[in-house]
């Protein structure tokens, strides 16, 4: 399992997993996202974004719409793909990073902190209102000083291990599914009796 940035033709796959999940696509580049990848099968079991937002006086870095496909949760995917988009920032020079969340305690084990909105640099502020009337009505601000950041040791050693979590059962079929009426059908070889 490996974390790398996005490619161009990855965005229907970005956007289909967006969607499904209730994330936030406001102003979509898929040059901004990171992308957890299996390194066996190929299979792309997470992603998140860097949004860089500039004003007249200072430029603003938040994370968002970081997603873990159903069968990779719980193996530290989140946490890797965290990492990367911190890293990112602290190659960009920021210092700190926001995000605007409904849940804070995921991201408080890495060192997020919630602050007030008050607090928010101007564009996170309007980002915060739109958040919550559309996709998070319980959204809450949250910083971190990006030297403070961390993975928690279980999240790395599950990260290595990292298989999907799929049921092996075979599906199961009905005649109904054939258009076929079992109240009804005849069969080819049914005798009559």
């Amino acid at each position: 399992m490996y974390v790398r940035d996005a490619k161009n033709r990855e965005e229907v796959w970005l956007l289909d997993r967006i969607e499904e999940m209730g994330l936030d696509e406001t102003s979509f580049r898929s040059r901004d996202y990171v992308i957890a990848i299996d390194e066996d099968s190929g299979e792309k079991a997470g992603f998140g974004r860097r949004r860089v937002h500039k004003t007249d006086e200072n430029r603003v870095c938040e994370v968002t719409s970081i997603g873990v496909v159903e069968e990779w949760r719980n193996q530290g995917v989140g946490a890797h793909v965290l990492e990367r988009l911190v890293q990112h920032a602290a190659d960009d020079d920021f210092e700190t990073l926001y995000a605007l969340s409904d849940r804070p305690e995921y991201l408080a084990q890495f060192g997020f902190e919630s602050i007030a909105e008050g607090d928010l640099p101007a564009p996170l502020a309007d980002r915060l209102t739109e958040k919550r009337e559309s996709i998070q009505p319980d959204a809450v601000p949250l910083a971190l000083a990006i030297d403070q950041f961390s993975v928690p040791t279980d999240h790395r050693e599950a990260f290595k291990a990292a298989e999907p979590d799929r049921e092996e059962s075979a599906p199961e079929t009905s005649p109904e599914e054939f258009g076929i009426d079992p109240e009804e059908a005849t069969y080819k070889y049914d005798t009559g009796d």
